[in-house]
């Protein structure tokens, strides 16, 4: 089952007020360059500002925001170099689990576990489909490796996305000698009988009905290859990071500092950040060059003169979030969920809420140093529109109880002897920002590589870069780590230090 860990003790404080880096934000990419620009001997301060975190608190219980299919890291070249260089590898590897089954697929009428091991898939598809599941078997298997024909092109650490017109050039040259890229999705053409699979696409990227192939292909195979979950989901690989980033001498500002975490607003001085204010704080943090790890609306409103910063604030205002990922959450004894039930569904409602992602994991009570062993969190979660937040609490409590009626459906009985049923949207007390969209659905209104890029990571502001969800919102999680080790390198070259190694 998969957990959400304890929140970590993390010794945090600024030792200094002049940083050569300040991150911005607590997304992922953004505590990946923190960790790694400080293992490359850099003065590094990172400021969580909007940060998810670990979960939510309600009812005595920690629990999760949404649930999160993660892809093995072995499918993502950019993240295992990363963990490589800073010595985290073995230790996340140990730490991922498959799910049990790897998927299982809860259609109108039909139910199958989806196996990465191909003899148990094929004979899930045949006492489903029967004669047709050969068709669908070979499909599917073609899916689970696809992103590996595209493995080559990311190992060559490509510019994206592309900045100015000869990175472009360039890109575009490096894209024509790798026409694997250019496939379309096996796992969306197995759809035609399986017609769920291609919804839990929107639950691997950041990007608002991608179209592309690339974009289709290559996170619906990392998924299918064999979805993962780390211990805290995502959050929990953040706090990996930042955890190393402490150790490595960088400083760290999070939710639970003696100072505040949150910005209230940049210095720009003649046409470069100079640093930072913190909201009911006298301190003032200098640096030479800026991260922002959060999301571009959110960075907007830290700079202070728009029209002065009118180029900054038109490319910020390029990134519109559509839909976002409700979820609620249900705490039960483990022993009232239906025996097959899998710990990671993606369940065809045959309604505007289909697919919902159902996930599974051990129940953690607040202060507890250990999981209860006989409960259980079930998290499920539906895209909406984003139009939803607008029509009041009423209506998310209205759509809540629809999900809940779909939950009822899968696992009949369970809720009468439920010990505490939640929704972030609703339950979640002091959170801000960011944290109520754990997994927004963008529309960027920038050029577009691939069907995936976003934001450009370089801005009008000579020594602000980006590491946002944004920058490469097609590729999901690999998207975030690809944006946090390219900012890494930008800052580096920035600050013209040739060695990583000598100060």
């Amino acid at each position: 089952m998969a957990t959400i860990a304890a929140r970590p003790k993390i010794a945090a404080g600024p030792s200094r007020q002049v940083y050569d880096a300040v991150v911005v934000g607590g997304q992922l990419g953004g505590a990946l360059a923190a960790a790694l620009l400080a293992k490359r001997g850099h003065r590094v301060l990172l400021v969580e500002h909007d940060g998810l975190g670990h979960g939510y608190e309600h009812g005595g219980y920690l629990l999760p925001y949404a649930p999160l299919v993660a892809p093995p890291l072995k499918a993502m070249p950019a993240f295992d170099e990363a963990l490589v260089e800073l010595g985290l590898n073995t230790a996340v590897q140990r730490a991922l689990r498959p799910h049990a089954p790897d998927l299982q697929l809860v259609l109108p009428s039909h139910r199958l576990d989806l196996h990465h091991d191909e003899a148990p898939r094929l004979a899930e598809l045949t006492r489903e489909f029967g004669e047709g599941a050969g068709r669908i078997a070979a499909a599917l298997k073609a899916a689970a490796s696809q992103h590996e024909q595209s493995d080559p092109f990311f190992r060559e650490h490509p510019n994206l996305p592309p900045d100015g017109f000869f990175e472009s050039l360039a890109l575009k040259r490096q894209i024509g000698r790798h026409p694997a890229l250019a496939e379309p999705s096996a796992a969306l053409q197995a759809d035609l009988s399986l017609p769920v699979l291609g919804g839990l696409l929107q639950f691997l990227t950041y990007a608002n009905e991608p179209k592309q192939p690339l974009a289709q292909t290559r996170p619906l195979s990392q998924a299918l290859a064999s979805p993962n979950r780390y211990p805290g989901g995502k959050e929990g690989l953040r706090e990996l990071f930042t955890r190393r980033l402490v150790e490595l001498g960088g400083d760290l500002l999070w939710r639970e500092s003696e100072e505040s975490s949150v910005v209230e607003e940049l210095f720009l001085e003649g046409g470069r950040v100079a640093g930072l204010k913190l909201v009911q704080s006298d301190h003032e943090y200098r640096c030479s060059s800026l991260i922002g790890a959060t999301d571009a609306g959110a960075l907007r409103r830290l700079v202070p003169d728009k029209r002065k910063h009118r180029a900054l604030a038109e490319l910020l205002d390029q990134v519109e979030p559509r839909k976002f990922l409700f979820a609620i959450n249900w705490v039960l004894p483990a022993e009232v969920l239906p025996k097959g039930m899998g710990e990671l569904v993606l369940l065809d409602t045959a309604d505007d809420l289909s697919p919902l992602l159902v996930q599974v994991s051990h129940a953690r009570k607040i202060g507890a140093k250990a999981d209860e062993p006989k409960e259980r969190v079930v998290c499920a979660g539906a895209f909406v529109p984003t139009s939803y937040r607008d029509l009041g609490e009423d209506h998310l409590r209205s759509l809540a109880a629809r999900m809940g009626v779909h939950l009822d459906e899968l696992m009949p009985f369970a809720r009468r002897r439920a010990i505490l049923e939640s929704a972030p949207y609703l339950d979640a007390g002091g959170v801000r920002g960011s944290r109520l969209l754990p997994h927004p659905l963008y529309e960027v209104n920038a050029e577009h590589f691939l069907g995936i890029t976003g934001l450009p990571q370089r801005t009008p502001v000579k020594n602000l870069f980006l590491a946002s969800r944004e920058v490469l919102p097609g590729l999901g999680l690999e998207g975030e780590v690809m944006a946090g080790v390219r900012a890494a390198r930008l800052v580096q070259e920035s600050l013209g230090k040739k060695d990583p190694l000598k100060r």
